[in-house]
């Protein structure tokens, strides 16, 4: 799947959402590191990454080349600020509907805009790649997160109480939230 849009962000910079490319695996990877060491609310530690470069070139690849499925960058000025994508939650006939959302903006760039804007982008190619239900899971002491994603149409439909034990906060409870699409 392809896709490519330019928005402005909320101090007027100009911000690039488009794949994630083969090129893009240093800085894609680098992001996701740094990310994950800024918050309690992402599913992994930036120690708990294995990933090299070579395997997150082939998984840009591989999500370019999916009809279905994306990894979409937000770039300003040239530096990737976030990460966004969808993937199919099962390919088999009773769960071909269902994609999974996954999201991830380095902190320094959060509050101008590219989570809605990453959100947003990743609805319409889910929406463009057939799926009827957009799924997540978000930890439920995110409240701006929790906010972006009842603005844009996600409803809760469960808890688990104990979805993440987190290494600096303990048990954290995870909300999951899903969007029809049309």
């Amino acid at each position: 799947m392809i896709y490519s849009k330019t928005v402005t962000l909320r101090d007027g910079r100009l911000c690039v959402l488009r794949n994630g490319t083969e090129p893009d695996a240093q800085g894609v990877l680098s992001n996701f590191i740094l990310t994950h060491g800024q918050t309690e609310f992402l599913t992994t530690y930036p120690d708990e990454t294995t990933l090299t470069v070579l395997q997150e070139k082939e998984y840009l690849k591989k999500k370019t080349e999916n009809p279905r499925e994306i990894e979409l960058v937000a770039e300003v000025d040239g530096v990737i600020t976030g990460t966004a994508g969808i993937g199919g939650v099962g390919s088999a006939e009773k769960t071909s509907h269902r994609a999974s959302f996954g999201i991830g903006i380095d902190r320094a760039w959060w509050g101008l805009g590219i989570g809605r804007a990453l959100t947003e982008a990743c609805i319409e190619c889910a929406a463009a790649a057939g799926y009827t239900q957009l799924e997540l899971e978000v930890v439920a002491d995110n409240e701006r997160a929790l906010s972006l994603y009842k603005s844009v149409g996600f409803v809760e439909y469960g808890r688990n109480p104990n979805g993440f034990i987190s290494r600096k906060l303990g048990r954290q409870a995870i909300v999951l939230m899903r969007l029809e699409l049309k």
